[in-house]
């Protein structure tokens, strides 16, 4: 690994990001394993907010998915549903 935390970190033999930089998990969304770029930060900052009811909790996780992600527009509900689950997962895991 090159560079440095001003010009970013870069694999110094094929230029690309370094694997212990790489911030984005899969999800199975739709049946497709699809890659969900800053999922973790996404769900640390969700899960600050005072939300309970499952609708507000599913928008605040697609408007935090879709500040570093592409959401197709008719694909957004099965996003939303997947992601939530994704959450409550995640959730136990960092409980």
């Amino acid at each position: 690994m090159s560079g440095n935390e001003k010009d970013g970190y870069y694999c110094s033999i094929c230029g690309g990001i370094p694997p212990d930089k790489i911030k984005t998990k899969r999800v199975l969304i739709d049946g497709k394993e699809t890659g969900i770029d800053h999922l973790d930060f996404i769900f640390e900052n969700v899960d600050k907010l005072p939300l309970n009811d499952t609708a507000a909790l599913a928008e605040a996780i697609m408007k935090g998915v879709k500040e570093f992600n592409y959401v197709p527009t008719k694909k957004e509900a099965v996003y939303a549903e997947a992601l939530l689950k994704e959450y409550h997962k995640w959730k136990k895991e960092h409980a």
